[in-house]
């Protein structure tokens, strides 16, 4: 320790007389944060009367993380994860745990007379001087999340995930059990800690948030490009709570944990608008947790930015233009189905046109289209719903999703009276659509009166720019894959490295892959004569239609993914 350092400092490293640069235009330098936020932030800022770095937390701007980082380069404080704090708080002569919990500290350890602390403000002299004060040790100060602090010094007497496992059952011990949880889901450590996961999903780009239970904790994964990936540990103690805070957030009844629900929670993060999907399911550990994230900033609604080849848009967009009969768009859940729907419809005329949906849920809210939410629990399903929409004389009706014989009979019904009809079905291939319309019900004839064309999709990872890598697959592989068919010798094949832009994956975004099946004539006697799936698939590829696997050829020859990553997705239409 230096001769003029103070006494109460182990490290003279923020000396007040030191001009620095202001935390918020650092943020603006690294690309955290516009300065119009910044100026909205300086504005709440005034009326809040706290620091800028929390108003703009607070306002969903930033991250508490980024904000963090910043403010550990300007004091020139080393920043320390809540996941390198001892795993038993040293105890230090003279420190009180309510002085620790108002002021945002944690002691890290005691070393040759020098007392290490992680604070949340560690700039503050008042607090320095206290600490200094009361142990008699020179402080050294490191910075470290507020939520982590809080985090580590918040000791619940019992934990409520095993208050619960204890018999979850009627009377008052129930009714106090409840009011604890909502109490613990209403404090600031908790608060924080899921807003959080939450903004997470925009520096991540994902698409859902889980939160599993188990007994070591509550895991915390997201979902991007398609992937599952593992993301923070919650302690036991504050499972329970974080599920409660979702659930409040959601306007989900946190007493009942027996049942599933769904709801939907509203947020604004780093200046986005973000709608979440919740839903809850009840496992052995407690409460299965899984947030849709629909971003409207991120889903682009245009046919032409979606990964279409010109040849396969071209006939897609002719179907759309037809007066009626039925399109269906298929695929596993997760494959972009709805966002193509969407897309079509945003493309056709509404103001010419009257557009009615019926949807579970309704995903995202179009102009000049009315929307539909089914509620199965009134007895308002897809069934009853369209009868009644046919008689508000639509146009054009998309259907959420085919899920049972009613549905369908009465989509084709509606085709043959002169609507356009675009739905959904869950089928690995365009000609198992027209197998699984079968199944439910609807007779070979009226299939080909009324169902124009079928359109099946996968989505596939999109190599990173930055790191992406050519190579050579050779002769065997290219034509073993199939590849020699798309492209020749000399054109490159890229393969998925992995850099800081993409997280080290390779990839980054996704797009898709279609394969569009039309009912021309030879099609259409096929299916009268009862024909299966393969040969409506043979039949198909004579008539020059490219599956999903010789369309992701296409991506792979102009760079655009990976073999591996077509294989990956295309792999079970072996089995279809």
């Amino acid at each position: 320790m230096t001769s003029n350092a103070s006494p109460a400092l182990a490290e003279p490293t923020m000396h007040p007389d030191v001009q620095r640069p202001r935390i918020g235009d650092l943020l603006v330098q690294a690309g955290k944060l516009s300065a119009r936020d910044l100026e909205r932030a300086l504005a709440a800022q005034e009326e809040m009367g706290n620091m800028l770095g929390r108003v703009m937390v607070r306002l969903g701007l930033v991250s508490e993380i980024d904000v963090a980082q910043v403010l550990s380069r300007q004091l020139g404080v080393n920043l320390v994860a809540g996941s390198d704090f001892p795993d038993l708080m040293p105890e230090i002569e003279g420190l009180q745990l309510g002085f620790l919990q108002t002021n945002a500290v944690y002691p890290l350890r005691q070393e040759a007379g020098v007392l290490h602390v992680a604070m949340a403000v560690p700039q503050d002299a008042f607090v320095l001087k206290g600490l200094h004060l009361a142990t008699g040790l020179a402080i050294a100060p490191h910075l470290a999340l507020e939520t982590d602090i809080e985090k580590a010094l918040d000791e619940p007497e019992h934990d409520p995930q095993e208050a619960a496992d204890d018999g979850f059952g009627d009377g008052a011990d129930s009714g106090d059990f409840v009011e604890h949880l909502k109490d613990l889901a209403s404090e600031a450590p908790v608060i924080r800690l899921v807003g959080n996961i939450i903004s997470r999903v925009i520096d991540l780009r994902a698409s859902d948030i889980h939160l599993e239970p188990f007994d070591d904790g509550l895991h915390v994964r997201y979902r991007v490009d398609g992937v599952i990936h593992a993301g923070e540990l919650v302690p036991p103690r504050l499972s329970a709570a974080v599920n409660s805070r979702v659930k409040l957030l959601a306007h989900l009844d946190i007493a009942e944990r027996r049942l599933p629900q769904d709801g939907r929670i509203k947020t604004r993060v780093k200046g986005r608008e973000l709608d979440l999907r919740v839903s809850t399911v009840p496992t052995v550990h407690g409460e299965s947790v899984v947030m849709r994230v629909l971003d409207r900033a991120s889903v682009r609604l245009e046919l032409e930015k979606m990964g279409f080849e010109k040849d396969t848009l071209h006939r897609f967009n002719q179907l759309l233009a037809r007066p009626h009969g039925i399109l269906l768009v298929t695929g596993p859940t997760g494959s972009g189905k709805t966002t193509t729907l969407y897309a079509a419809l945003a493309k056709i005329d509404a103001s010419a046109q009257k557009i009615i949906t019926v949807e579970d849920p309704v995903e995202y809210q179009l102009d000049g289209i009315n929307q539909i939410q089914v509620h199965p629990q009134i007895h308002l399903t897809f069934a009853n719903a369209l009868r009644s929409i046919l008689r508000q004389d639509p146009d054009i009706i998309m259907i959420g999703e085919m899920r049972d014989g009613e549905t369908a009979q009465i989509a084709v019904q509606s085709a043959l009276t002169g609507h356009l009809v675009l739905s959904t079905l869950h089928t690995n291939t365009a000609a198992g659509a027209v197998i699984r319309m079968k199944d439910m019900g609807v007779e070979s004839y009226l299939i080909t009166s009324a169902v124009n064309g079928v359109l099946a999709q996968r989505l596939v990872r999109t190599l990173c720019p930055h790191c992406k890598e050519a190579y050579e697959p050779g002769a065997d592989v290219r034509e073993r894959t199939g590849l020699a068919r798309f492209c020749s010798n000399d054109t490159p094949v890229y393969r998925a490295v992995g850099c800081a832009e993409c997280r080290q994956s390779g990839y980054r975004g996704r797009t898709g892959i279609h394969e569009l099946l039309l009912l021309d004539e030879p099609m259409r006697r096929a299916i009268i004569e009862g024909r299966d799936a393969n040969a409506l698939n043979a039949l198909a590829a004579q008539s020059g239609m490219l599956t999903l696997y010789e369309d992701g050829l296409r991506k792979v020859a102009a760079g655009v993914t990976t073999l591996d990553e077509l294989a990956r997705v295309t792999q079970d239409q072996a089995d279809a």
